[in-house]
């Protein structure tokens, strides 16, 4: 895992080594916290197998789903940047995780060492904050099954998810979490864009074949109806003559 990411190739032999001695390994089971609102931000963590969700659940009970990680994503960073920062949300294993942790102090020692590490750590931060901006903008503006395609297509982003394929471990039931919308629809969805020929459904698995058709994806088209035919004259007023002259 560390050495497939694509921070660590800009490392140091020393500085590799450094990292490798002072990660450690997690193992979650599914529904597990990988890390809990509230609690100190204490290590960059990174996804070796698994899936994992950002979300938040109000005092109410009321929930909200950002974003999920795959395998290969590293999350945590922006957290990391702050001095004393705690979790401002819940990170959630929705299938048995392994997770690769980098401690606090590591991760700002390479900070202070390292310049490569630092333009990823900006670039890496940049695409978190685009992907954030697309997903609201999903949430407002489009339908649910053009939500379930844009998130889909979020998780083969080449910044944040370098190595995921296109055949991807998915349930029906992590789609629905990750975009934010029932099962049902999200059932509903997969098979509109199976229909449009985007993506292959199999058991726990997704295969996209469309992966910018998925970032395009706006909805299923209408057919076209027919124009509305003009209100019927009563039958008992003759209609107005135009005193309008003709043109010449």
């Amino acid at each position: 895992m560390l050495s497939g990411s694509l921070w660590s190739g800009s490392l140091s032999p020393q500085q590799f080594d450094w990292v490798a001695r002072n990660a450690i390994e997690r193992r979650v089971p599914a529904g597990g916290f990988v890390a809990s609102m509230g609690t100190p931000a204490d290590q960059w963590i990174g996804v070796i197998e698994g899936l994992a969700k950002m979300s938040i659940t109000t005092a109410d009970g009321r929930a909200a789903t950002f974003t999920g990680v795959t395998a290969g994503g590293w999350f945590g960073e922006g957290s990391l940047l702050k001095t004393g920062e705690r979790w401002r949300y819940d990170a959630i294993a929705l299938r048995e995780t392994r997770l690769a942790c980098i401690p606090r102090r590591i991760f700002s020692g390479l900070l202070a060492t390292s310049l490569p590490f630092n333009r990823f750590v900006l670039a890496h931060l940049n695409a978190r904050l685009s992907l954030f901006i697309s997903l609201a903008e999903f949430d407002r503006l489009l339908g649910p099954d053009a939500r379930v395609a844009r998130c889909l297509a979020s998780l083969f982003d080449p910044d944040l998810y370098p190595h995921t394929e296109s055949l991807i471990e998915l349930t029906q039931d992590e789609v629905a979490l990750l975009s934010a919308v029932s099962r049902q629809r999200a059932n509903r969805a997969l098979h509109e864009l199976k229909a449009a020929g985007l993506l292959q459904i199999e058991f726990r698995r997704i295969r996209v074949l469309d992966l910018p058709g998925l970032r395009r994806y706006a909805g299923p088209k209408v057919a076209n109806l027919p124009a509305a035919r003009p209100p019927a004259q009563s039958s008992g007023v003759p209609a107005a003559a135009s005193s309008t002259p003709a043109a010449a």
